[in-house]
């Protein structure tokens, strides 16, 4: 399973300098080669080599290797652009959007990442220090830091290329791991539903609520801010919004990746799968009034479930996708499905039984029972087809985030 493990470098001001030349000259020369790739419509790597290898190492003064990784970085943006355009997440075809796209060769910035092999990148891992390529010659004894386990991790497991990247000032390296998974769980004794949300991020069967209220208030706290600042417009304002621009990412990564942590060790601990909302498109399937937007579309539902698919494929524990649909209308001991069983945000009380819970736990529950009878049924995954532009209903003050307009699933394969 591959892993990327990310250090910091700390460069001297020399030395600096020195990588800032070279991540520079690369960028340039990947750029004129999208060009050339993009007029004589020739995209595939070794086909490019001819075009492109001699001038970039005559003109930038680059290394052999350090060529050959520019054309092949060309050629993978172009490899990602047709796969974007066919998937259709630049747009349609014909659109404003799509032809910006499709229509212009590919651009690099000046920082875009470079990749290293290892005849252009030398470890010194206990020493925590590299030896790297530059277009002024090695630079040696480039010190980095990095916790211990992203050290153990390096030096047992550190395979292929690794990227270097300059953002705001701040020099990384994000090295290629190849870690091996545990055999995967066959049996498990049951699942741990996880009902994902705004107000309570994720709420489990067992009746763990890891709530966002505090969080949520700080991001509301920044984005005031940053609107402020924006409306000030001053060159101070200015420092201050770039300062401050990726904070709110790295604190929703930082939530993510310990809830996480927790959800797979637990469900690990206890030999039980892991049971989730398949909410793929829930951006195209939801309607909000114009104050919820910023607060659905900010947080990154869909990283906290890849965290959670990939820290649990490397210990082992299956998870299953369900479809969402309903599953906060319907009672988790009767199975009674009606809209006015979900009387608050946070109160579940059910028309026909009288079974009365917390919101959250009672939709992580119908996750986690959908999940059992699918594995029993020896599916792996059930996956909510989107709703028609025309039948999609107005009135999304209610947890329609999870609540598609039909309840059609289709059947999909293992995640």
């Amino acid at each position: 399973m591959k892993l990327v493990v990310q250090v910091r470098l700390l460069p001297t001001p020399v030395q600096a300098a020195a990588l800032e030349a070279s991540l520079r000259a690369c960028n340039e020369a990947a750029t004129w080669a999208s060009v050339v790739a993009f007029d004589k419509d020739v995209k595939k790597n070794f086909a490019l080599r001819e075009h492109a290898y001699h001038k970039i190492k005559s003109r930038w003064g680059l290394g052999a290797q350090a060529a050959q990784h520019v054309i092949k970085k060309t050629c993978d943006a172009y490899a990602t652009l047709r796969a974007n355009l066919k998937a259709g997440n630049l747009g349609r075809p014909g659109s404003r959007r799509y032809r910006r796209a499709a229509e212009k060769p590919i651009a690099f910035r000046a920082e875009s990442a470079q990749p290293y092999d290892d005849r252009m990148l030398s470890w010194q891992i206990p020493e925590r220090r590299i030896s790297i390529w530059t277009t002024a010659g090695r630079v040696k004894d480039v010190a980095f830091t990095a916790s211990v386990e992203q050290l153990a991790t390096l030096a047992r497991y550190r395979r292929g290329e690794s990227d270097l990247l300059v953002r705001d000032g701040m020099w990384f390296l994000n090295a290629t791991c190849d870690v091996p998974e545990q055999p995967p769980n066959t049996e498990p004794v049951d699942f741990l539903g996880v009902d994902l949300g705004i107000v309570n991020i994720a709420t489990t069967s067992d009746g763990e609520i890891m709530a966002g209220r505090q969080l949520n208030r700080t991001r509301v706290r920044e984005r005031k801010l940053r609107a402020k600042l924006q409306k000030k417009d001053t060159p101070s304002a200015e420092r201050r919004l770039k300062k401050r621009r990726r904070k709110e990412a790295r604190r929703a990564k930082d939530i993510n990746h310990k809830i996480a942590k927790h959800v797979v060790a637990e469900a690990e601990r206890t030999a039980r799968g892991i049971a989730l909302e398949h909410l793929t498109g829930i951006r195209e399937r939801v309607r909000l009034h114009k104050p919820q937007r910023a607060t659905l579309h900010s947080w990154a539902f869909h990283q906290l479930g890849q965290f959670i698919a990939y820290k649990a494929r490397k210990a082992g524990v299956p998870v299953v996708y369900v479809n969402p649909a309903y599953t906060s209308r319907t009672c988790a001991e009767c199975g009674h499905i009606d809209r006015a069983n979900r009387v608050s945000q946070a109160r579940f009380a059910c028309r026909s039984c009288g079974f009365v819970d917390h919101a959250d736990r009672n939709g992580s529950r119908n996750i986690r029972a959908r999940a059992w009878e699918l594995w029993r049924r020896g599916a792996a995954s059930t996956a909510p087809v989107p709703a028609p532009e025309h039948t999609r209903r107005a009135g999304a003050g209610r947890k329609r985030s999870v609540t598609p307009s039909d309840a059609r699933c289709a059947n999909t394969s293992p995640q």
